[in-house]
């Protein structure tokens, strides 16, 4: 297990996927990171690459030839390299290696960056192609914070607030998780979402193209609140599991297939394309 930390945080992140399993406050002693349940949800805050959401028939389809990929990626699942850290910060890699090349035909080095900066951290993705074609990929995080923040508290007393105020579309998903071509508006109170129990009943609420840029977890009996910033990521998914006392606030670049409709990944919705030699990079911040 890795720590970074500073005068407002400790950091901790596990080498499987890179992932963050500790987001604590050091003025509050509260853990605002879910802890991995696996009676309900068994990760933290895992980062999904090279897809993200579900493929039809679990099959990622590379110039013709149909590779096996299950929802979300094989990052959250792989053992990745820690490359360097310090009392703030930590990278993580995973490089391209034959078991990858036999589910996504490309040669890629995958990082994930962690920065504390003063009070937020800093979440980066970055991807280097080491191919000699273009590659295609997805990226997106998926973490889960603890609702209620404080003992006594109930998980209706929270709501997201959104950074604008705006009519917000669900991208409806079949029980495979594929879109199924149908919207739904969400009843929202200004730009205020109530949480309650039934909420992602049917899965998770997928929005493509909004306004905000950043989401707020913020409760009606007191100020505490913890935001999510996603300047560049132009889907966002929010979904919790049912009996499970967090939320997950998930800036993506990519999102899942549409049902029924088999696409080669260079003409997946909201793909990324990276050039022969280029380097990719996107953040997303999390701050209290």
């Amino acid at each position: 297990m890795t720590i970074i930390q500073n005068d407002h945080y400790k950091i901790a992140i596990r080498t499987q996927g890179g992932e963050l399993t500790s987001f604590y406050s050091k003025s509050t002693g509260i853990e605002h990171l879910w802890q991995a349940d696996t009676d309900i949800w068994p990760w933290y805050a895992p980062t999904l690459f090279p897809i993200v959401g579900a493929l039809n028939n679990n099959q990622l389809w590379v110039d013709g030839q149909a590779y096996p990929m299950a929802r979300h990626g094989f990052n959250r699942q792989s053992e990745l390299l820690l490359l360097e850290s310090d009392a703030q910060s930590a990278k993580f890699s995973l490089p391209y290696c034959e078991k990858t090349l036999e589910v996504y035909p490309y040669k890629f080095d995958f990082q994930i960056h962690y920065d504390l900066i003063d009070t937020a951290l800093r979440v980066t993705y970055k991807v280097i192609n080491l191919d000699k074609k273009d590659i295609y990929f997805s990226v997106g995080g998926h973490p889960g914070f603890n609702v209620p923040f404080n003992k006594g508290e109930q998980y209706e007393d929270y709501y997201l607030e959104f950074e604008a105020e705006e009519k917000l579309y669900a991208h409806l998903l079949s029980s495979e998780g594929t879109f199924t071509g149908e919207t739904q508006l969400v009843q929202m109170d200004g730009n205020k979402l109530p949480l309650n129990r039934d909420l992602f009943i049917n899965d998770a609420l997928v929005f493509k193209n909004m306004k905000s840029r950043m989401v707020t977890i913020k409760s009606t009996k007191h100020d505490q609140s913890l935001s999510v910033e996603f300047p560049h990521f132009n889907y966002l998914g929010i979904w919790a599991k049912t009996g499970g006392d967090f939320i997950c606030i998930e800036p993506w670049l990519g999102c899942a297939d549409t049902q029924g409709k088999q696409t080669d990944i260079s003409q997946k919705e909201g793909i990324q394309k990276l050039n022969v030699g280029h380097v990719f990079e996107s953040a997303f911040f999390i701050s209290l």
